[in-house]
């Protein structure tokens, strides 16, 4: 006997890998935004630590938009470099202003001091933390990515 009445979903076309891709740059995206917000409509000034995790993370955005349409998993060998470099960047951040590094390490000779902390949320979540945690979370993504996409 034969049944037309059960629904029959499609085969899954996602191409292995794509759905980290896509989380990854859902992230990048979301850490511009709040990125911007926090500058230009809550006005903090970004110290120099900041601006060179912004100049790795803003341009993710589009290199990890330019690998998910069509998908394309050598986006990762383009990604990667830039969000270790965020991290390194964010964790050097992250010491500084937790007091783990000497004070006689002054990154910030100008502008905003990188050890000053403008925002804290839940009494431990710095602007920093956050970055940690989104590059962290970039070089997962993106290591699932080429994991998965290789098989």
């Amino acid at each position: 006997m034969h049944r037309t009445d059960i629904p029959v979903s499609p085969p899954d076309t996602t191409p292995p890998g794509w759905t980290p891709l896509f989380a990854a740059w859902l992230l990048a995206t979301i850490s511009t935004l709040g990125a911007l917000f926090l500058g230009e409509v809550m006005g903090y000034t970004p110290c120099v630590l900041c601006w060179y995790q912004r100049i790795a993370m803003f341009p993710l955005v589009f290199v990890l938009a330019a690998g998910l349409f069509p998908f394309d998993r050598r986006v990762v060998r383009y990604a990667l470099p830039l969000a270790v470099a965020g991290l390194g960047f964010a964790l050097f951040h992250m010491a500084l202003v937790a007091g783990w590094l000497p004070e006689n390490i002054k990154p910030c000779q100008q502008g905003v001091p990188c050890s000053d902390v403008q925002v804290v949320w839940f009494g431990f979540v710095t602007i920093p933390l956050l970055s940690v945690a989104a590059f962290s979370l970039v070089v997962a993504l993106l290591l699932a990515t080429h994991f998965k996409a290789s098989q």
